[in-house]
């Protein structure tokens, strides 16, 4: 939501001024006094609502081109995209076309909170927060927002696991079949993202399976009940049919308005439960928009379906206060020169991530999640 700069190693925080980084440095970034905000550019629009979840349509001022960024879904699909656990892929030999060269196995064993990525696409690969890979020894959801350049080496992904019961597996390749290739509920992420916490996302996890087991029917509490997937527990039958009661026709509303929004550049929502503004993402394309938007809807009904529900309403004076509220007290930025920034913003009951492009012709934001808190 700023405009971003990168050079000779110097970071431009939009109205924050300038600072010093270097490759993977974390840094504080602080708003110089009396200096003026940049012009917002987002707009959100009157909800669609279900049930006790409203979404309301994010509309921005310009969009960008992303036709070159490759999504996880699609890598995984296409075969291009590998996610091992560690010390299951070899190391790639480059330049190398379709025939791979590969060097003995790294060695190092299976780790929790670490998985192997190799890209073998020619794009550069989008990794959301969130985002949920299924197999190896345990399910994973991915810790943060980043980039991975195209044909990359195999890199170290920063990830939390959402299965806590399972420490095996016939195969140490993952995949996105079915919820696998899902989004975690915001609950989850928030736990992943903000507090970088892997016993709080255990907990957040547990305390999800316990409010579907309340709501469950008897034949369904116990096939819940025997597992600590998350991915399984939302992939139950019962389950899925009661969040599909609330994200299919809420999916289908929104194509169609994102059609119809085209032309005023449809690229996000600011979500609200029982009344409470409780998330948005927004990114920098309708494109990308709606390639996400069957998994994010998922997990926006999933939140909406563990929670208690209520008649209240949130009003679009909010949800655009929600999107306008950027003014942190903090600013902590990661990059990684000429790929990627990411930029951590503390705010008064609220936390806000930035994911940059620094690829050529790029420079602007990806994709931007917030959270109240």
């Amino acid at each position: 939501m700023k405009e971003a700069e990168h050079a000779a190693g110097m970071v431009h925080c939009g109205s924050r001024g300038w600072v010093l980084v270097s490759a993977a440095a974390v840094i504080p970034c602080l708003a110089p006094a009396g200096e003026a905000p940049p012009v917002f550019s987002y707009k959100a629009l009157t909800p669609i609502r279900h049930g006790n979840l409203e979404v309301f349509p994010v509309v921005a001022a310009s969009s960008h081109d992303t036709q070159n960024f490759l999504t996880l879904d699609e890598g995984l699909r296409s075969g291009d995209v590998i996610v091992s656990e560690s010390g299951n892929i070899p190391p790639l030999i480059r330049p190398r076309h379709k025939d791979v060269n590969l060097l003995p196995p790294i060695g190092g064993g299976a780790q929790v909170n670490q998985l192997v990525l190799v890209n073998n696409s020619k794009r550069p690969l989008i990794l959301l927060a969130g985002e949920i890979v299924t197999g190896g020894k345990q399910d994973r959801v991915i810790g943060k927002d980043r980039l991975v350049p195209a044909e990359s080496d195999p890199i170290d992904l920063s990830v939390f696991c959402v299965e806590p019961g399972r420490w095996t597996g016939a195969k140490m390749s993952f995949s996105g079949g079915g919820m696998g290739a899902g989004m975690a509920q915001p609950g989850v992420r928030a736990k992943a993202m903000a507090d970088k916490d892997q016993a709080k996302v255990w907990a957040e996890v547990r305390n999800s399976q316990v409010r579907v087991e309340a709501r469950a029917s008897p034949q369904a509490m116990g096939a819940i009940g025997s597992t600590t997937s998350y991915a399984k527990v939302m992939d139950n039958d019962e389950v899925k049919q009661k969040v599909d009661a609330v994200a299919a026709p809420m999916q289908r509303d929104y194509q169609s308005l994102i059609k119809q929004l085209r032309d005023r550049n449809a690229v996000g929502v600011v979500v609200a439960v029982n009344g409470e503004i409780i998330w948005a993402d927004v990114f920098a394309s309708t494109s990308l928009l709606e390639k996400y938007w069957p998994k994010l809807v998922r997990s926006y009904a999933a939140e909406a379906y563990v929670s208690r529900a209520n008649d209240k309403e949130a009003g679009v004076k909010a949800a655009q206060q929600f999107l306008e509220d950027l003014e942190g007290r903090r600013e902590t930025v990661e990059t990684e020169p000429g790929l990627y920034r990411h930029t951590e913003i503390s705010g008064d009951g609220f936390r806000a991530f930035e994911l940059t492009s620094l690829l050529p012709r790029t420079g602007f934001d990806l994709h931007v999640a917030k959270m109240a808190e």
